[in-house]
C-alpha cells in the first residue's frame, strides 16, 4: 500500500518538473506583448455594486515604480487573506478572497467591502518600506478607492527591487532604458528589446536593463533570457528580481543544489521572500533530502499565497509530510487541494493519493462526492 502511495507521489514530482519545463517558472508564462494589467486597466468594466471590489494606488516616494507589478497583500488577524498586483501606473484592485458561492446560493459571494473591514493593505517590494491602509467600514454607496500606499527606500537594506547600478548608468544608457520602458508599456516589445540591447551595450553593468531584456527574451529565446538574467546578477548580486527567473532554469535542468543556492541567496537579500521563491526553496531541499527545511519553506510559501497562484505548493507540502510519515497531515492538505485544483490529470493523481491515504489514516472518511 505504502509502496503504491510512494509511486503516486513520484508521479506528482514528475508533474512538478514537467510544469517547470513547460512554462519556465511553474506559472503561466508572460508573453513579450503582455505588460500585465496596466494596458487594460482603463478598459476594465466592473459589474455589480462597489462593494464587489476595492481599489487603490501605490507610489514610490521620490522615485518611479519598477517595471514589474508591485505585490499587494491584505492581512487580517496576522494572516494574509488576499493578494493582488499593482500595474505599472500603481493601480490595484482587491477582489473577494472567497471565489466560490457561499450559503449554497449561486452567484452569492463574500464582498471585500465587508469581508476585509479592519484588515490592513500594504505593498511588498524588496528594499522598500510600505505604509499601510486599514480598510474602514463602508456601504455600497461609498467609493471603492481605499487610498494610496507609499513606498520609501529602506535604510540599510541588504538588497532590493531596484539596482544600485541604475543610478550609475551613463545618460545615453538611461535614455535608452526609459525609452524601452515606454515602448513596453505601449506594447511594442520588439522596439523595447532593441533599446534594452542598446542600453546594455553602452553600459554592460546595467543590471535592471539586463533583467528586463531577459523578461522579453524568455518566451521565444529561453537560452538568451537565462544569459541575460545571469548578467543582471553578475552586475549586481544584491538586485533581487533576476533570481526568481534564474531558479526555474536550474530546476528544469535538475540542478537542485544550484536551485537551493540561488533561492537562499535571494532570501538573504530579501528575507520575506515570495511564494514562488519559498516554493522552489522547498522543492530543492526536498530533492536534496533536507525534509525539515523543505517542510518549513513549503509552509511559508502556502501561507503567503491564499489564492494559490503557485498551485503546486500544497501538493508538495503533502508529499513532504507523507515522506515524513505524517499521513494525516498529508491527507488534510491533499483534500484541500481538491477544492481549487482544475480538473485534469494532476487532480486525478491527487484523488488517487487521497484514496490511498484514507486507507492508512485511522478514522478518515472518503469524500461523499
Amino acid at each position: 500500500m505504502k509502496a503504491r502511495l510512494f509511486t503516486l507521489f513520484l508521479v506528482f514530482l514528475v508533474f512538478q518538473i514537467a510544469a517547470i519545463a513547460q512554462t519556465g517558472s511553474g506559472k503561466t508564462p508572460e508573453t513579450s506583448t503582455d505588460v500585465g494589467k496596466s494596458a487594460k486597466w482603463d478598459n476594465v468594466s466592473h459589474q455589480g455594486h462597489s462593494g464587489d471590489y476595492l481599489t487603490g494606488n501605490v507610489v514610490v516616494v521620490g522615485g518611479v515604480l519598477p517595471w514589474d507589478p508591485v505585490p499587494i497583500t491584505v492581512t487580517c488577524d496576522g494572516k494574509i487573506r488576499s493578494t493582488a498586483d499593482a500595474d505599472p501606473k500603481g493601480n490595484f484592485e482587491i477582489a473577494a478572497a472567497a471565489a466560490t458561492p457561499t450559503l449554497g446560493i449561486e452567484g452569492s459571494k463574500t464582498k471585500p467591502a465587508t469581508e476585509f473591514v479592519g484588515c490592513t493593505v500594504a505593498a511588498v517590494l524588496p528594499g522598500f518600506d510600505s505604509t499601510t491602509i486599514t480598510v474602514a467600514n463602508r456601504t455600497i454607496a461609498d467609493s471603492t478607492d481605499i487610498g494610496t500606499i507609499k513606498l520609501t527606500r529602506e535604510e540599510g537594506a541588504a538588497g532590493g527591487a531596484v539596482s544600485v547600478t541604475t543610478a550609475s548608468a551613463p545618460k545615453e544608457a538611461t535614455k535608452a532604458f526609459e525609452k524601452a520602458r515606454s515602448e513596453w508599456q505601449d506594447q511594442k516589445p520588439d522596439r523595447a528589446q532593441h533599446d534594452l540591447e542598446k542600453a546594455v551595450q553602452i553600459y554592460p553593468q546595467f543590471a535592471e536593463a539586463w533583467y528586463q531584456l531577459g523578461k522579453l527574451q524568455q518566451v521565444l529565446s529561453p537560452k538568451d533570457a537565462g544569459n541575460s538574467f545571469a548578467r543582471a546578477v553578475a552586475a549586481d548580486p544584491k538586485f533581487v528580481p533576476p533570481y526568481e527567473h534564474l531558479v526555474p532554469f536550474a530546476a528544469q535542468a535538475g540542478k537542485w543544489q544550484e536551485v537551493e543556492d540561488d533561492t537562499a541567496r535571494e532570501l538573504e537579500f530579501n528575507p520575506r521572500g515570495t511564494a514562488q521563491i519559498w516554493y522552489y526553496h522547498a522543492l530543492a531541499n526536498y530533492k536534496l533530502n533536507k525534509k525539515d527545511v523543505a517542510e518549513a519553506s513549503a509552509t511559508k510559501a502556502l501561507a503567503m499565497d491564499p489564492l494559490h497562484t503557485q498551485m503546486n505548493t500544497e501538493q508538495l507540502l503533502a508529499v513532504i509530510l507523507a515522506d515524513k510519515q505524517d499521513y494525516a497531515g498529508a491527507l488534510a492538505h491533499l483534500k484541500n487541494c481538491l477544492t481549487y485544483l482544475p480538473s485534469g490529470q494532476n487532480a486525478d493523481v491527487v484523488k488517487q493519493q487521497v484514496a490511498m491515504l484514507e486507507k492508512i489514516v485511522p478514522d478518515s472518511k472518503p469524500d461523499s462526492k
